[in-house]
């Protein structure tokens, strides 16, 4: 047995807090922490130190392009909206070698597993033909340093490609063939002709290979209502695998009612929705001047409707995005800037850890059910200064051996 003293477990991180043990302070529980064969069993109640520590599940980083990631360096000019950002990241593919990749997606890993994430997808810009992308291999190859991190893979393909039936299926079948391939689509418009034979295709591919489902849609403000095709393509297929739609940044410009329909079929569908804060707010919204529109989807809307929420880094120092993190927490702290996300700030850690991780197919690492070496401890004496901070997400298996902590 080992204790770990003056712990604090926040709240909505534990299944059952009634039987966890401990005292509630703010939105934690406090007290020493008992571990057993691996697990966190329960907290004491004792007297406090004044420098407690916060434990946590491990991040989950559900949303990133790591074969874009820290390509900004060498272009030069860049700025503008989502289409331009398509088109100086097209440009900059020429650059794309394997040494190129395997640097890139390395450093990118790294600041992943440096900022405390065991459980990542990626996405991976699929191209034109059906084989796979040099990118798609050499993650494959580079995920191998990185054994202790689960690295899922997202083909990210025009909607418009797959509406070409044999297209789409030889995409899945490639995919299937890695144990965490993802199957993706972007839908730039709503108004697309072919986005409801391609959605078809898409759920019907996902439903014969067993492959889970992620999507771009919505990523602009304005009258766009991808997200809805999707939700109806889901229920028309009845597929039951997890799905989660990145961006969804229109929602914020559609009407009450069409929002809460919107959320109604999301519900019924089991949708998560990732909010990816840091691109949409530096492409979305660009006017002349400073902008007076938040590229954001509606946040606390879908919370309150209770639609599953996530928050992940999305683009980091390319074409989308010259700046950004790969940390979940990052993101985390700039949206509750963005979208007025008040305290307790442990209302909000499930959008980094629970809720992608059942996103992303996984069962959500709650404190008192999860082995610890899925676990971080963090030197913070409350959520909001463990948000607001990048104090270090430390592995709780690095305590083990010590009696008494």
């Amino acid at each position: 047995m080992t204790v770990l003293r003056d712990i604090l477990v926040p709240l909505s991180m534990v299944h059952a807090p009634g039987r966890f043990g401990g005292r509630t302070e703010g939105d934690c529980l406090r007290g020493d922490l008992i571990v057993k064969n691996g697990r966190a069993v329960g907290l004491t109640t004792v007297a406090h130190s004044q420098t407690p520590r916060i434990l946590i599940p491990a991040l989950v980083e559900a949303h990133c392009h790591l074969d874009k990631c820290h390509s900004i360096n060498r272009m030069q000019g860049i700025g503008g909206d989502l289409a331009a950002a398509i088109a100086a990241q097209a440009v900059d593919k020429q650059h794309w070698t394997a040494p190129d990749l395997r640097h890139r997606m390395g450093r990118g890993l790294h600041e992943l597993d440096a900022a405390g994430c065991t459980l990542v997808r990626s996405h991976i810009d699929w191209g034109t033909d059906a084989a796979p992308p040099l990118a798609w291999s050499v993650l494959q190859e580079v995920s191998r340093d990185f054994p202790a991190m689960t690295i899922q893979m997202a083909a990210l393909t025009s909607i418009s490609q797959l509406a070409d039936r044999d297209f789409c299926f030889a995409v899945a079948h490639h995919i299937a063939k890695h144990s965490a391939g993802v199957l993706g689509a972007f839908i730039l418009d709503h108004d697309q002709s072919d986005v409801s034979e391609g959605l078809t295709n898409v759920f019907a591919a996902a439903n014969h290979f067993g492959l889970a489902l992620d999507f771009h849609v919505d990523e602009g403000l304005g009258p766009y209502n991808g997200l809805e095709a999707i939700c109806d393509a889901a229920w028309a297929s009845g597929f039951e695998g997890p799905i989660l739609c990145g961006h969804a940044v229109s929602l914020i410009d559609h009407d009450a009612p069409t929002r809460d329909r919107i959320f109604d079929k999301l519900l019924r569908a089991k949708i998560a929705i990732c909010a990816l804060p840091t691109t949409n707010l530096y492409l979305q919204g660009r006017r002349d001047g400073t902008p007076n529109q938040r590229g954001l989807t509606c946040l606390r809307e879908l919370h309150d409707a209770g639609v599953p929420i996530v928050i992940a880094s999305d683009n980091v120092a390319d074409a989308f995005c010259p700046v950004g993190q790969h940390d979940p927490r990052a993101a985390l702290h700039l949206a509750c800037l963005a979208a007025h996300l008040d305290p307790p700030m442990g209302d909000w850690l499930a959008s980094i850890t629970l809720n992608p991780a059942r996103a992303l197919g996984h069962d959500p690492a709650y404190v008192d059910v999860t082995p610890i070496d899925q676990l971080r401890l963090c030197n913070a004496s409350s959520t909001a200064e463990m948000v607001a901070t990048r104090n270090a997400l430390l592995p709780l298996r690095a305590t083990q051996k010590a009696p008494n902590l």
